[in-house]
């Protein structure tokens, strides 16, 4: 696979002949080639991705001017192998391990740099990313689809609860903030973090990117920590003077840990982590 892409990307830049290659296959959409640790190409795993790609690279450009934090300078090319190339934003991921070695002053930071970057894409207009291509986000499947395709991994006690919780989901009335585009990926693994001073340096993977309920937004920095997503929902609270429901944000954290199970459940490479994450936040709520 790696010499693959290799070929492609030195037929397109005969420069990089000689740098060094390093495969990237942790994306769910696209596999991604590190070169010379200055670059990322990213390369579509479907046809549907490349498409996905292609508006990626088109709601960066629009973005990228309203925004503080860094965002990959995307560039697509429609060739018979479509790919993307960018600079690669110079940090790396934010797991749960790390974030809570960061003193206090750090995590603030951290929780405000979020927040803002969320707050500024939620003030964009919709009309010109619209024009730009942004599409709603597909919407999570149907109540007991989720419920059946969690049965496999749970035991009788858990599946009870989640199949609770469920049915809270399902009686969730429209957001009070209605849609808007947001990034609705906020983990850490798209987040590029420099270690050595403490201080986010970007965000990457807008291929999630679209129009969504406002609340949706807040549930993915719960997979780096719940203390985090507390932080950037009160200082998010105080940048907009929106005042966000957090039993709401709680309750779809929670379902989207079941989707996720039920989509990553058995899939090698992420089985354990989605479990474990599922099993983690049934014990605690």
């Amino acid at each position: 696979m790696l010499q693959h892409f290799k070929s492609v990307i030195v037929d397109h830049f005969p420069a990089l002949s000689n740098a060094s290659f390093s495969l990237l296959t942790e994306g769910w959409d696209s596999v991604a080639v590190d070169v010379d640790n200055q670059f990322i190409f990213k390369f579509p795993r479907s046809l549907a991705g490349g498409e996905d790609l292609r508006r990626e690279a088109a709601m960066l450009a629009v973005v990228r001017p309203h925004l503080s934090l860094a965002v990959p300078q995307l560039a697509f090319f429609d060739t018979p192998q479509p790919f993307s190339k960018h600079p690669k934003l110079q940090g790396e991921h934010l797991v749960t391990a790390q974030y809570e070695q960061l003193n206090s002053v750090a995590k603030q930071q951290l929780a405000e740099d979020v927040a803002r970057f969320y707050a500024q894409l939620h003030a964009l207009d919709p009309a010109m990313l619209r024009a730009a291509g942004a599409q709603p986000r597909n919407p999570w499947p149907e109540l007991d689809a989720i419920a059946a395709g969690i049965h496999p991994y749970l035991s009788l006690a858990q599946r009870q609860k989640a199949h609770r919780i469920l049915a809270q989901w399902s009686q969730l009335p429209d957001d009070p903030y209605g849609i808007t585009y947001g990034f609705f990926d906020g983990h850490g693994w798209n987040m590029a973090f420099d270690h050595t001073t403490q201080q986010l340096v970007g965000m990457y993977d807008f291929g999630d990117a679209g129009f969504g309920p406002l609340h949706q937004e807040f549930i993915y920095t719960s997979s780096v920590s719940g203390e985090l997503t507390d932080r950037v929902i009160a200082a998010y609270e105080l940048l907009t003077g929106r005042e966000l429901e957090r039993a709401r944000i709680s309750l779809l954290t929670g379902v989207l840990l079941l989707l996720e199970l039920t989509q990553m459940g058995d899939r090698a490479t992420h089985a354990a982590l989605v479990l474990r994450h599922a099993v983690n936040w049934l014990q605690a709520h």
